[in-house]
């Protein structure tokens, strides 16, 4: 009698197990189908990225070697290749080596354009800060004060990189647009301020002296040549990351 129900207890789970296996099986291997397509997804992706990267470094080379031999139709073609195949930092950076072309051959909308889209191009405020910079340098003369004034205010804002050039840009602006008061004291809190390059602590006190003798009308051009000044050539307030791929 024993053998008996235990046949039948074991008959029973094993029916059990037969309906608890047809609910689960199915759902079990939709999840692991999922996460396998998942998983190669995030592999082709990851490998799709990669190439881009790799291709972008090869192009922005290129046009680093073509810039070198004077040939600027090659280089403008290699960064406009690397700005399509790269994004992030080698986005940011062959933009602005294009707008620094567009510079050279005195086409400066498009290299104002250029720089625009150079600071949308990286998250990273080294590389987005010196291109919208640039772009201010080369609207100096151009832009009403008001322009150059909201361009300006983030970039000199407490922490950013190149806070102490934005706010000496702020101080020309001023200046140019006769708010020498205002100008004065921007360039004084350069003289002052923690963490301010050499140089520009040294052009600081040089236009506050031209100021306070009157002379300041020749402190009117920052100039357009700084725009095509590599972001190496400006001492950030924090380390420039190279780009990674």
């Amino acid at each position: 009698m024993v053998d008996v129900f235990e046949q039948v207890e074991e008959e029973l789970r094993s029916d059990r197990y037969k309906r608890l296996a047809r609910t689960w099986l199915p759902v079990a291997g939709a999840v692991l189908g999922l996460a396998l397509v998942a998983a190669l997804g995030w592999w082709g992706w990851d490998s799709w990225q990669s190439s881009r990267a790799n291709a972008a470094s090869s192009a922005y080379d290129r046009g680093m070697e073509a810039l070198q031999a004077d040939n600027a139709a090659g280089a403008e073609a290699a960064f406009t290749e690397a700005a399509e195949k790269g994004n992030g930092a080698y986005k940011a950076l062959a933009l602005m080596q294009r707008a620094g072309l567009a510079v050279t051959a005195n086409r400066i909308p498009q290299a104002v354009e250029l720089f625009d889209e150079a600071a949308k191009a990286s998250g990273d405020p080294i590389l987005a800060d010196i291109a919208s910079l640039k772009a201010v340098y080369l609207l100096m003369d151009t832009a009403t004060l008001a322009d150059i004034e909201a361009r300006l205010e983030p970039l000199a804002k407490e922490g950013r990189p190149y806070r102490a050039f934005a706010t000496e840009a702020q101080a020309m602006a001023r200046l140019q647009n006769g708010q020498t008061a205002q100008a004065r004291e921007a360039l004084v809190l350069l003289q002052l301020g923690q963490d301010v390059p050499d140089p520009v602590r040294e052009r600081a006190q040089g236009a506050i002296d031209q100021i306070d003798s009157g002379t300041a009308a020749n402190l009117q051009a920052i100039g357009r040549a700084q725009a095509t000044v590599p972001a190496e050539a400006l001492t950030p307030q924090a380390p420039v990351q190279a780009p990674t791929q």
